[in-house]
């Protein structure tokens, strides 16, 4: 699903080592043009959508990728599903509640490599005001070569997060199944390095 942004490129953010003499970690862009933030739910009439709006960093204080910190910060209300009543719904209180919450946020500090091209990242993530433990499993494409991409997905339970409520007429699925695919490229700083 293509996705056209309206935003400039999110520059990733360097955290220097605190010790004198230690070399910086890498500098990523990650870019919108290519990437995409996008979410399903399995239901009687098909409900799946993007974001149009949002933001991203990747930050290393190191050459170990382990270092890495990713910050996503989603504009609830640019909601598209490609039915105006259906954003509607799912901008209301019963839903993502855009008006009092309008950010959906993940946050996570810790990367695990579990294979040579996968990651797991454990964080926090924040809808409607509500933050719980969750994990994004990525796949990485471009390894070495300093451009490339990470493709995650996640699952939530909705009602955790205090999304009780239906469609009318619509019978909806508990579990959300969110996909991100960030594109970006290495423009200073050495490589990541990779468990073998």
């Amino acid at each position: 699903m293509k996705t056209n942004f309206n935003g400039v490129a999110v520059v990733g953010l360097l955290a220097l080592l605190p010790a004198l003499g230690q070399a910086q970690g890498p500098v990523f862009v990650l870019t919108q043009e290519g990437s995409m933030v996008n979410f399903s739910v399995k239901a009687s009439v098909p409900i799946a959508g993007k974001f149009d709006k949002w933001d991203s960093t990747l930050t290393f204080s190191s050459t170990d990728v382990t270092s890495g910190v990713l910050d996503i910060k989603i504009q609830a209300a640019s909601v598209d599903t490609g039915s105006g009543v259906k954003d509607d719904k799912l901008k209301s209180k019963d839903f993502f509640d855009a008006k009092d919450n309008p950010l959906i946020t993940f946050h996570s500090d810790k990367i695990v490599q579990t294979g040579p091209t996968t990651l797991e990242m454990p964080g926090t993530f924040t809808i409607r005001g509500v933050s719980k433990a969750e994990t994004l499993t990525f796949t990485i494409t471009g390894k070495g070569t300093g451009s490339g991409a990470i493709t995650g997905t996640m699952a939530f339970d909705r009602k955790q997060y205090g999304m009780n409520s239906g469609i009318p007429f619509i019978k909806i699925a508990d579990r959300v199944e969110v996909s991100v695919n960030l594109k970006g490229k290495r423009v200073s700083g050495p490589a990541i390095v990779f468990k073998q």
